[in-house]
């Protein structure tokens, strides 16, 4: 437990760790949750974008063939 104690400690500088680590655990929870949203709604976009395009065959779409 004296161990625990003691890693929780930090040599002293736990009133600087843990904050830095509190801190940074919030930023990257921040950080994924607006880019799954942002994910989210880009894909609900591009369905939208799929749904309102006429259906193209392989090769429809004006690519020209070298000769």
């Amino acid at each position: 437990m004296d161990g625990l104690l003691s890693f929780l400690d930090m040599g002293g500088y736990a009133a600087f760790v843990w904050p830095c680590f509190a801190l940074a655990a919030v930023l990257m929870t921040w950080v994924f949750v607006g880019s799954h949203r942002e994910l989210k709604q880009r894909e609900r976009r591009m369905a939208q974008l799929r749904a309102l395009s006429p259906r193209r065959r392989r090769g429809d779409a004006g690519e020209e063939t070298a000769s």
